[in-house]
């Protein structure tokens, strides 16, 4: 899995008190992780990769540029704050891979003979499978 790392100095982390059921612990610890990064300002980014992030990640970068990844997995506001780093890692390489172009190619002639000639001998074994006609 492709990851691009993000210089430190770039990224925003901000804890909160996580939701869901629990005890006491729960209710007074901010272990919730979240993490944002400018794309537009980043420095770590060509301007190549800049478009083709904006242009990947639309749905998930808001107005100004920022892109959120949350994390809430652990009790440990530490290693939230590794997970939520390793995903926005994560989907930032993935978003930079350009798929290979696909080179179009036909059908070998070999090929398309074979074909129709299994159907040709299928069709003639479902015939002599059917009742003779009375004409």
């Amino acid at each position: 899995m492709a990851t691009f790392p993000i210089p430190d100095h770039e990224l925003e982390f901000r804890a909160s008190r996580s939701g869901g059921p629990g005890g006491q612990h729960v209710n007074t610890s901010s272990t919730r992780v979240e993490v944002r990064w400018n794309v537009r300002t980043a420095a770590a980014l060509t301007d190549a990769d800049r478009g083709l992030l904006l242009a990947k990640l639309a749905t998930k970068i808001d107005g100004d540029g920022w892109v959120r990844v949350v994390a809430s997995d652990s009790r440990s506001q530490l290693r939230n704050k590794e997970a939520a780093r390793e995903r926005l890692e994560s989907m930032i390489g993935r978003a930079l891979v350009v798929p290979k172009r696909r080179r179009a190619t036909r059908v070998p002639k070999g090929a398309k003979v074979r074909r129709l000639e299994q159907k040709r001998h299928r069709s003639g074994l479902k015939r002599d499978r059917q009742r003779p006609s009375d004409d």
